[in-house]
């Protein structure tokens, strides 16, 4: 299924879901070098993960300034996932406005069930109306990453 976000702008900035205008270089080098989730992911797997994933991009002066990835089978269930914002672009609600597009582009598809993971940025999700997992004890998981 496309990616059908399209482009949406706000205070200077345009997010798209165009997976061609994904900066491969920047969001490489923010997941492995500057996230605490992705630390030093290897270049092939966040190229595969790019080409398996919806992705959204948000731009100033068309210069990528942050990135998202959703994972879904468009029907029953989506993962945000791989949330970044530039450093330099941090507090403009960047990371927000990812979060509610990614929850409309889901919607679309009828997906009723969207899940996230963060250490931190709890608040920034709340925004979009994200809320704990409410039974996290139906919850399981097989961690094969290498990471605390």
């Amino acid at each position: 299924m496309a990616n059908t976000a399209g482009e949406q702008t706000r205070d200077g900035y345009q997010l798209s879901s165009d997976p061609k205008r994904i900066d491969v270089d920047r969001v490489y080098a923010w997941l492995s070098t500057d996230s605490y989730w992705a630390a030093n992911r290897p270049r092939d797997i966040v190229e595969r993960s790019l080409a398996n994933s919806l992705v959204l991009g948000i731009y100033r002066d068309d210069n990528q300034v942050a990135f998202a990835r959703i994972v879904t089978d468009h029907a029953t269930f989506g993962w945000l996932c791989d949330v970044y914002v530039d450093r330099d672009e941090r507090g403009h609600g960047l990371g927000t406005w990812l979060a509610e597009a990614a929850r409309d582009l889901l919607e679309e598809s009828g997906v009723l069930r969207i899940i996230l993971a963060t250490l931190d940025a709890h608040g920034v999700y709340e925004k979009a109306g994200f809320v704990p997992v409410a039974r996290p004890d139906r919850w399981m998981e097989i961690d094969r990453r290498n990471t605390p």
